[in-house]
């Protein structure tokens, strides 16, 4: 039976949905392993979102917290505000409830991937901060930590992404993730996936 993970995030101005589509594209190409892409309720209206000048959501599915159980593994992601997770995303952990008592995503394999407006805005700390969220659900933090190779000690480019996971600098917005940004995405996406394949052939 096929290793089920579910990529799962928040995304204003695409940044974050950019890398989780990479992130697939690196899951996809495990055998046997079945990713699938989400994205969490919108909690903003639509006349503050015109305001902010966000783009329309895309057309991946919006997922609810009696969805999660059936997947084996889960690589949340999600824009930083002031070093944390957005409003959005923490307003969906908070819809887990239900699950958190009955701890049915205990065990499973969670990692983790964001964006930041700038370099010291939270790349360690948005993934730090979020660990909280797996560990009172008894989920298995898998950091990429330096597994991705050269890149990850890359000094004259600028670019997001950690030991923690993948991410990218949004700047203003008008930045887009870069070739290093989505190698780590690309790769965080593979190196889950194999280590989710791992942990259910082993149940």
């Amino acid at each position: 039976m096929a290793t089920k993970i579910y990529i799962v995030y928040y995304s204003t101005y695409g940044h974050v949905e950019k890398l989780a589509h990479e992130i697939l594209k690196g899951a996809s190409s495990v055998e046997g392993v079945e990713p699938k892409l989400w994205q969490v309720p919108e909690t903003l209206p639509e006349e503050v979102l015109g305001k902010l000048g966000a783009p329309p959501k895309s057309d991946v599915p919006v997922i609810t917290a009696n969805e999660l159980p059936e997947a084996d593994g889960f690589i949340f992601g999600f824009p930083t505000r002031y070093g944390m997770m957005a409003a959005q995303f923490k307003a969906f952990f908070d819809s887990t409830g239900g699950l958190w008592r009955t701890q049915q995503l205990a065990g499973k394999p969670a990692g983790v991937f964001f964006s930041t407006g700038s370099q010291g805005g939270g790349q360690e700390t948005t993934a730090l901060t979020a660990i909280t969220q797996l560990v009172h659900h008894g989920m298995i933090f898998v950091p990429v930590g330096y597994t991705s190779g050269a890149g990850m000690f890359e000094l004259e480019k600028v670019k997001g992404g950690s030991p923690y996971g993948a991410g990218t600098l949004a700047g203003d917005g008008s930045r887009q993730p870069s070739e290093l940004e989505l190698q780590l995405a690309f790769h965080q996406g593979q190196y889950f996936a194999g280590i989710a394949k791992k942990f259910k052939a082993s149940a």
